[in-house]
């Protein structure tokens, strides 16, 4: 049983990020919307509990504005409250709140004071002999008067109590965000938080929960089979590998070749997992099917639920076919979950809908497994190594469950997915050969559906468009289109121009997210 820290999120959009912070000092940490209830804090029995920003303020109507359950603070374990959090805790605790008289929003310089959360962290000392910190702050609000007990740990002329605590009981309040980058010493800071003072040990680590996750996979499945959809991603890989791993024979999986995958990817799968690593996998070849589901269907949500559709029938009707099975095992992972669990919180808009969350068709009357819900995307990545995958194949960009029928906008017909397919290999095969495949997040190619007037051979033409699209990120939530080299566009322009019949122009999209999402559709 691991150590565990709890997070309370209080709708931030940087919630994601405290989680992953606290994971990667190899300590296991779970989300949970601030109203989880005392029962499951009490049963989750954390050893320690961290308070999430969020976008509320807290001089809305004490009924309408989140609050924390008072359980928190009479457990006896090491507190964090982080900008709304720590606003939370000190109107919780007795102290008071404010509008800020001047708004922070971005980069600050605080000065701290002894205290044994921020205690020899600094990014310089002052020309006074002060300890500094180049912190991430976003506030309108401000503690003006603290709780008994507390005392100022950090503070500039702006904010006077931007770092706040409670030594006795362990309460501690920040109101920077130490879990984004911009804080620069903010890894180090939940790192002590977590280690020195939560007591968590270095338990959390994938090397170590292959054969947890093996012993836990084993006791519920017992001798019953399992049937996974295997789409050649890396999450739908990885759970393939660990559930085979576990249970060998007993798992089956179902490779649904739905004509929108990438350039000899269907391929590249069977090799990898009936050949290489001896998995059963059924091939299914249902290009054709898939294609004419799709016909006159522009609108890309719509798009998404005719994929989905198709393939959960297909699926449905290959597990008719195997005999025992008792599972259906999807390579659903953490982010999948919290995004599903927290809308309500978030109030968010819907963007795109998740392929692998909420449930299953009641006619397919199998039960769920799903091994990688408790990881984030890294987490897998590691595990898949941890496992004996191949390193090309962990590492590989993300891919849209709906594959190329979401990077072909308007239709999708058989001539488009061609024509993007061997753009997007030359694109993927340009950014490796030139070392930028690694230093991207993820990178692929956009087919267009309109026609621009060119000259080849001497002569007009009136072809097609593709866009490329490269971003680097930490998280996804945010994204920074990719900075390639001139040089390396325009290789990858004249080879997508001279080598496919179909295309006359290429350009590259330098919009981040937001205001765009990472893929088109």
């Amino acid at each position: 049983m691991h150590s565990a820290i709890l997070i309370l999120d209080f709708g931030s959009q940087y919630s994601r990020l405290i989680a992953r912070r606290i994971r990667a000092a190899s300590v296991y940490c779970e989300i949970h919307p601030f109203d989880i209830g005392t029962q499951f804090i009490r049963e989750f029995s954390p050893i320690g509990i961290i308070l999430s920003g969020g976008p509320e303020s807290i001089f809305m109507d004490a009924s309408e504005t989140p609050r924390a359950p008072q359980i928190v603070f009479e457990l006896g374990v090491p507190v964090l409250g982080i900008c709304y959090g720590m606003q939370v805790m000190t109107v919780q605790l007795g102290g008071e709140i404010e509008t800020a008289p001047a708004r922070e929003f971005g980069y600050a310089e605080l000065f701290t004071s002894s205290s044994r959360l921020l205690q020899d962290i600094k990014d310089r000392i002052s020309s006074d002999g002060k300890p500094a910190l180049d912190v991430w702050m976003s506030h309108g609000d401000q503690v003006s008067k603290l709780p008994p007990g507390f005392t100022a740990i950090a503070s500039n002329a702006a904010t006077p109590f931007a770092g706040i605590a409670d030594e006795t009981r362990q309460f501690y309040g920040l109101q920077f965000h130490p879990e984004v980058s911009h804080t620069l010493q903010g890894k180090v800071i939940l790192e002590r938080f977590a280690h020195d003072i939560c007591g968590a040990s270095y338990d959390w680590n994938m090397q170590n929960y292959v054969e947890e996750a093996v012993g836990r996979i084993r006791a519920r499945v017992g001798t019953d089979k399992v049937i996974l959809g295997l789409s050649g991603g890396v999450d739908s890989s990885v759970a393939a590998a660990l559930i085979h791993r576990a249970i060998g024979d007993q798992l089956v999986c179902v490779f649904v070749d739905n004509g929108l995958l990438r350039h000899h990817e269907a391929r590249q799968t069977m090799e990898t997992f009936s050949r290489n690593l001896s998995v059963n996998v059924i091939h299914v070849d249902a290009g054709r099917q898939f294609l004419r589901q799709l016909e006159g269907i522009t609108d890309p949500e719509q798009k998404r639920h005719a994929i989905g559709r198709e393939f959960v029938e297909i699926f449905q009707q290959e597990a008719a076919k195997i005999e025992g099975v008792k599972w259906l095992a999807q390579g659903t992972i953490y982010p999948d979950v919290i995004e599903s669990a927290g809308d309500h919180l978030k109030k968010s808009g819907l963007i795109k809908s998740h392929h692998n969350v909420g449930g299953l068709p009641e006619t397919l009357r199998l039960k769920l497994l799903e091994p990688l819900r408790e990881l984030f995307k890294d987490e897998v990545r590691q595990l898949g190594l941890a496992l004996g995958l191949p390193r090309d194949l962990v590492f590989r960009h993300p891919f849209p469950g709906p594959g190329l029928g979401v990077r072909i906008l308007g239709e999708v017909k058989y001539e488009y997915t061609e024509l993007l397919r061997q753009a997007d290999a030359i694109f993927i095969e340009e950014l490796i050969n030139a070392g930028w495949y690694e230093k991207t997040s993820q990178a692929f190619a956009v087919f267009l559906p309109i026609k621009s007037v060119g000259i080849i051979d001497n002569s007009r033409s009136y072809e097609y468009v593709i866009a490329l699209r490269a971003v680097q990120t930490e998280d996804f939530m945010t994204a920074h289109w990719a900075e390639l080299p001139y040089t390396l566009l325009a290789r990858i322009s004249n080879r997508i121009i001279n080598e496919i019949r179909g295309i006359n122009r290429v350009v590259y999209d330098v919009s981040g997210k937001p205001p765009a999402t990472i893929e088109w559709e």
